[in-house]
């Protein structure tokens, strides 16, 4: 995940739209993605995004990136790579369970 570090995230909102972000990326281009989910692992917050094509679709090839979160006290957020073996395995098993929550929530509508 090393080649997605961001360097910096900004928040596009819109009341009618998912919330996008825009993360400039280490070799200076920049990629559009969807926010998943934010979640806690050990009392740290990270982030699940979803990049999307030049269309402002899904990929297709069901790429996630997965950060560490936070926010400063002006409420602006900021990403870090996670670089720990044992902090990522951590965090993926977390997220693979909440696609499982979402995948059963789904079934059930």
């Amino acid at each position: 995940m090393a080649e997605n570090r961001p360097n910096n995230a900004a928040d596009n909102t819109s009341e009618d739209s998912d919330i996008m972000v825009t993360l400039d990326l280490d070799d200076g281009s920049q990629v559009e993605c969807e926010i998943l989910t934010i979640f806690s692992v050990d009392g740290q917050d990270y982030i699940a995004l979803l990049p999307l094509t030049e269309d402002g679709e899904p990929n297709e090839e069901g790429e996630v990136f997965i950060y560490r979160y936070a926010e400063d006290a002006e409420g602006n957020p900021s990403l870090d790579n996670i670089t720990d073996d044992e902090e990522y395995e951590a965090v993926s098993d977390r997220f693979d369970e909440w696609l499982d929550e979402n995948e059963f929530n789904d079934m059930e509508d």
